[in-house]
């Protein structure tokens, strides 16, 4: 619709015709949506065009104003989550914090131990021999106090052992194999009363096919009663 304003000129008139403005929503500039508090966005009154239009903590989706979601995309979330539905979840893929494959996924200072970064001062434990007497299997104190200090160093890192026992010459085969995987089994029974984890510990037993020391006299004999830890 077309208005006419007419102006009188002397010995004529001037007639001027004026464009209608636009109707709700329609518009041709942002003034004429403001009265309801929106903006002209391609040639219809809108609740936002840009997140610039929204009050803080809403952000502009598909020219309405929203909440702002707790993310957009996986970046937005920390490591370990990913953005499902805008909101950050668990990535059931990511790799447990610390685990690692080998030592260059590890800080400066650690090692890769039993797939878990360690710091490598504490994965050089002191790793004692433990000595028997003659077809024993019980622990001395000497030896418990040595497998305390053992065990104080191993529940401070993730680090797996072989626990392997070893007999002297004197007696049959068989016995011998049976002892000395009895001494394994003591010691391992011992560091797990004191926290070391079972599941790290592994016994095996040599019997006396595994000597250090040759010879048939009581020094040799009791090099050669004896339980070992090997790192594996």
């Amino acid at each position: 619709m077309l208005r006419k304003i007419i102006f009188g000129m002397g010995m004529g008139t001037l007639i001027v015709m004026l464009g209608c403005p636009s109707s709700y929503p329609n518009c041709k500039a942002d003034d004429e949506c403001s009265e309801k508090g929106e903006v002209c966005v391609q040639g219809t009154c809108r609740e936002c065009a840009t997140d610039a239009n929204c009050k803080l903590g809403f952000v502009c989706d598909a020219n309405r104003c929203v909440p702002r979601p707790e993310c957009m995309a996986h970046a937005d979330c920390s490591e370990g989550q990913l953005c499902v539905d805008n909101k950050c979840v668990a990535d059931p893929y990511a790799k447990a914090a610390g685990s690692c494959v080998s030592n260059s996924e590890c800080p400066s200072g650690q090692e890769c131990q039993d797939g878990f970064c360690t710091t490598a001062q504490a994965a050089k434990c002191t790793l004692p021999t433990i000595y028997f007497g003659f077809d024993e299997s019980q622990l001395s104190f000497s030896a418990q106090s040595e497998l305390s200090s053992l065990a104080n160093c191993l529940k401070q890192i993730r680090m797996s052992l072989n626990v392997e026992g070893h007999a002297d010459e004197r007696g049959t085969e068989e016995y011998n194999l049976q002892l000395s995987n009895r001494r394994a089994a003591s010691v391992k029974r011992y560091l797990s009363t004191l926290g070391v984890e079972s599941s790290s510990l592994n016994t095996l037993g040599y019997g006396k096919n595994r000597p250090v020391a040759r010879g048939s006299n009581e020094e040799a004999w009791a090099a050669n009663r004896r339980v070992e830890f090997v790192p594996r």
